[in-house]
């Protein structure tokens, strides 16, 4: 059984950085595609980043530069790194494991930016 464990949210101060980290067990990480999600009070979860089975990264145009995506498969962690935090960075942060057609979800970590 594939299980998602989100760490490192927390509040910070705008313009300072974060990074979370997903935990995987039950699978071998490389083995399929990670995905970070962002949800706001009162909104669907948005996508933010991905990073494939075999290591290609993309993350959403509004983000670039500011969020990266990374994975140490040793760990079998996947990591989204943000830097210049703002307010609206302000959410739930999600992963999900992508493998066979199947999707597992994390419990989610919660990020607070004060302005």
């Amino acid at each position: 059984q594939v299980q998602l464990v989100e760490s490192g949210g927390g509040l910070v101060q705008a313009g300072g950085s974060l990074t979370l980290s997903c935990t995987v067990s039950g699978a071998t990480i490389g083995s399929g595609a990670m995905r970070w999600f962002h949800q706001r009070p009162g909104a669907s979860r948005e996508f933010v980043a991905g990073i494939s089975a075999g290591g290609a990264t993309n993350v959403i145009d509004s983000v670039a530069g500011r969020f990266t995506i990374s994975r140490d498969s040793a760990k079998q962690e996947v990591y989204l790194q943000i830097n210049s935090l703002a307010p609206e960075d302000s959410g739930h942060y999600y992963c999900n494991f992508l493998l066979q057609g199947r999707v597992t979800w994390g419990q989610g970590t919660q990020v607070t930016v004060s302005a």
